[in-house]
């Protein structure tokens, strides 16, 4: 008997060999196959799991490795030296090699249930186990390891409940994860509301891994997503902002918005945008479609995506929204811009808690969207000159893209920027100055004396 099938609840799963499966150790990142190798060498049982499995069986490149194993995480960092555990809700593992980093989780088990095991199979017993649940059934910790059936059975869909090992090269299924992934279905392993009580934030994720895989949500997943939308007001506001960027920077930002109006989780998100969106018509609302698709094309040519930028674009016609209703008489337009700004971004902060460097970015992106029309000297200087320049730029092409009359501005920056130093030049000093900037003369004062 080989060793992985004396790990305690292996038997429980249907074997997938290895003529059966399109899974190959060459797509494989090369340090989560070392980390593989060495688990078995030490006497543990590892497997590659989760999204990693997931995306293998689909012919998709995986983004992460993540192992689970028996090993705890004490035992895991006394084997790698480069080993840290990462967090107190959930203990995990993180090995650095380099710029990747491959997770590694202990198997766990459910709160409430011990399960007898055959004596022939030997079971880990691993101490200073701990969890705990909130009065409304959320998981506050989840510390509580077992067997790998049970590790199975407490992740979050059959999809991702798939497991790999180097033993034979087989695929585990401890649930119907391969029926799921042929019929294209996201399913939640267990009792739907029980489990988005655990975790909330299941929700999104079922929402983000329906518009990433092009899947539906199974009908008894789907029905009670919208309505225990509000248990999300349990989750802090830096878990929602995290959240919020998987979903919209996973490269499919415009099918997750689609599903984020659709269903109640994502006014717990965005709220302001989609009360504004549902206001609004025009350039500004379209402006946000122009932005989530310049944001999955960006992500398909592995280009860099800010969340300061996404932001920018998702509360304009929030923005918009609040400038309409500040009707004032007073001629300071531009102080009344950054009221505005600011009152929306802090409304924002009430949803996700946006990181300062990305409010204060997306507030100098607007900023910057008044001296880009301006066509005075001065404006055109300091816009130019301004760190945030290209970011306010791409800003200022959406805007006109999405149908705003700004007077040809976006080809006149477009043509400066691509001109030589002479071209430049000729261009600024066409620019009128602003009558503001001309100097009056100061009259002589009166002599006291005379």
């Amino acid at each position: 008997m080989n060793q992985q099938l004396l790990l305690a609840g292996i038997e429980k799963a249907t074997v997938i060999g290895r003529d059966n499966h399109p899974i190959s150790r060459k797509n494989i990142s090369p340090n989560a196959v070392k980390v593989l190798y060495k688990l078995a060498e030490a006497g543990y049982h590892g497997f590659l799991v989760g999204g990693g499995v997931r995306d293998l069986l689909l012919n998709k490149r995986p983004k992460d490795f993540d192992i689970a194993t028996d090993a705890s995480p004490e035992q895991l960092k006394s084997l790698f030296r480069n080993a840290r555990i990462i967090g107190r809700r959930f203990k995990i593992i993180h090995l650095r090699f380099g710029r990747e980093i491959i997770e590694v989780t202990t198997f766990r088990a459910p709160h409430d249930t011990h399960n007898e095991i055959a004596d022939h199979v030997p079971r880990r017993r691993i101490q200073n186990q701990e969890s705990a649940h909130s009065t409304s059934g959320m998981i506050l910790r989840d510390n509580v390891y077992g067997n790998i059936d049970e590790d199975a059975l407490r992740r979050d869909f059959t999809i991702n409940a798939l497991y790999y090992t180097i033993d034979n090269f087989l695929v585990l299924d401890f649930s119907t994860g391969i029926t799921d992934l042929q019929a294209k279905q996201i399913r939640i392993i267990g009792e739907p509301a029980e489990r988005y009580k655990e975790d909330p934030v299941r929700m999104l994720r079922a929402i983000r891994f329906a518009a990433k895989l092009g899947f539906s949500i199974e009908e008894k997943t789907l029905q009670p997503i919208n309505e225990l939308a509000h248990l999300l007001e349990s989750i802090s506001t830096a878990r929602l902002f995290d959240e919020t960027i998987k979903l919209l920077a996973g490269g499919h930002a415009v099918k997750t918005f689609e599903l984020l109006r659709l269903y109640k989780p994502g006014a717990y998100l965005l709220g302001p945008t989609l009360k504004a969106l549902e206001k609004l018509s025009g350039p500004a609302c379209k402006l946000v479609e122009l932005a989530l698709l310049n944001t999955d094309k960006r992500l398909a040519e592995d280009k860099s995506v800010t969340p300061a930028f996404l932001f920018a674009a998702l509360l304009w016609p929030v923005l918009q929204l609040r400038l309409q209703a500040q009707q004032s008489t007073t001629s300071n337009q531009h102080q009344l811009f950054q009221q505005a700004a600011q009152e929306v971004l802090t409304e924002q902060l009430q949803y996700t808690a946006v990181p300062k460097r990305f409010t204060i970015a997306a507030k100098e992106i607007w900023e910057l969207q008044f001296r880009l029309v301006r066509n005075n000297k001065r404006s055109v200087e300091s816009a130019f000159n301004h760190p945030r320049f290209r970011a306010a730029y791409d800003f200022l092409l959406l805007r006109e893209e999405a149908g705003e009359d700004l007077d040809g501005r976006g080809q006149w920056w477009t043509t400066f920027q691509i001109g030589d130093t002479n071209q430049k030049s000729e261009m600024v000093a066409s620019e009128p100055r602003p009558a503001s900037s001309k100097r009056r003369r100061r009259k002589p004062k009166a002599n006291a004396a005379s």
